[in-house]
This record gives C-alpha cells, structure tokens and sequence, in this order.
C-alpha cells in the first residue's frame, strides 16, 4: 500500500474530488493548508498589492493499494493541472499497515 499526500490549488479541489470518486477513490483526508512556493510575485487587486508568498492550499491524503497507485496519481496530475505556477505537489509513501477499525480487516481490505 501507499499514502499519496497532494497538495492542491483549493479552486481544483471540487474538480480533483468528483474524479477520484469517478476512478473509484471513495476514501481521503483532506486539510486546508498554507504554504510557500516559489513565486515571489504580488498581486494588485484595487490598486492595494498583495504577497503570494503564502498560498492557500488544499492538502490531500490518500492511501491505495500498489498497483492503484499509477491511476490515482494520473488523476490527481490530470484533474488539478492549470499549467500556471501553483499547482501544487503529489508525494508517495509507503504504507506498512492498515485497518478498518469495524471490522478488524487489515491490508488491502481495509481499503475497499
């Protein structure tokens, strides 16, 4: 099993959501976060400059079996991809254990 950690634009979360669901990732965690990233430049909304230096995000933990790891990660890169600068991170880990507390099952079960 693996843990995919992405982080997001919040503005593709909906989008991101409704296609993992469509692969059949009906299971995650998800946290709004605020990061750094590598863009220095500030807006101008009104006349009034804002930094980007902090960027609201959308922090997403998924964990999937191996061999569902290479789909989940092709929708994530699909779904919240704009081109811009921002678009956020996907990270795998592995995963040395799970299980579904109700029913005791653990591994790839546990997932299901």
């Amino acid at each position: 099993m693996k843990k995919i950690e992405a982080i997001i634009r919040k503005s593709e979360f909906d989008e991101t959501k409704e296609a993992l669901h469509s692969i059949g990732v009906t299971f995650f965690s998800y946290w709004d976060v605020t990061g750094v990233g590598n863009e220095k430049v500030g807006h101008v909304y009104r006349g009034v400059s804002y930094s980007t230096a902090d960027i609201q995000r959308r922090y997403l933990s998924i964990v999937v079996t191996d061999s569902f790891v290479e789909k989940t990660v092709e929708t994530l890169l699909k779904a919240a991809h704009t081109g811009k600068v921002g678009d956020g991170k996907i990270f795998i880990l592995p995963v040395e254990e799970a299980y579904r507390i109700r029913t005791k099952e653990k591994g790839g079960e546990s997932l299901e």
